[in-house]
């Protein structure tokens, strides 16, 4: 009974006067994952074709910084190699301008999470860095969005704009790491933390 409660509360917004983190166009789509059961992992569509592969992971933490925090659900979307939010023609909602290489997963009791993906490319104009939008969902509050991944390897992303992230949930600055043959990050993420009207 727990879990269904638990469950069914994350697929509702959250009914509040206050807006938690803000206007947040298209945050909507964290919650377009249907039917899916969301598990602490999950593998983005193209993964196996694309290279090279990434692998994002960490650790979800309450406000404190300490405590890991479950049943936080994270929702990413990104460009394919050519720089596009690529479309198959059928998508519906939000799908339509994320495109479908996107996914969702949940935490689990140690706060932790993991996503299978490749790295996205930047946009053909060449006037943003490499970047992996993301979302958050925690019980209770309403969604909001973090900083991106982006790249601190990459050659678009400059030190003006690394000075002008907000570091909503802590930095979105990742290195990937080659490991096994994959490039992996880590980044944990602490809720809360630079989010206006959190508390």
């Amino acid at each position: 009974m727990l879990t269904v409660t638990s469950c069914e509360s994350q697929t509702k917004k959250t009914d509040t006067n206050k807006l938690v983190g803000g206007p947040c166009e298209g945050c909507e789509a964290i919650y377009e994952y249907g039917n899916l059961k969301l598990t602490s992992t999950d593998t983005l569509p193209d993964f196996e074709k694309n290279e090279p592969k990434l692998k994002l992971t960490g650790t979800v933490f309450e406000k404190d910084g300490k405590t890991p925090a479950e049943n936080v659900i994270l929702y990413i979307y990104q460009t394919d190699r050519k720089g596009i939010y690529a479309t198959k023609g059928d998508e519906k909602g939000w799908a339509k301008r994320h495109g479908y290489i996107r996914g969702w997963i949940k935490t689990d009791k140690l706060g932790k999470y993991t996503f299978y993906t490749f790295r996205p490319a930047s946009y053909p104009s060449g006037i943003e860095p490499e970047h992996i939008h993301i979302t958050v969902k925690e019980p209770n509050k309403n969604e909001y969005y973090i900083d991106e991944f982006v790249f601190d390897d990459d050659p678009m992303l400059t030190q003006k704009e690394k000075e002008e992230l907000e570091n909503r949930s802590g930095s979105g600055i990742v290195q990937p790491i080659l490991k096994d043959g994959i490039l992996t990050v880590s980044r944990d993420i602490i809720l809360g933390l630079n989010i206006p009207n959190y508390e």
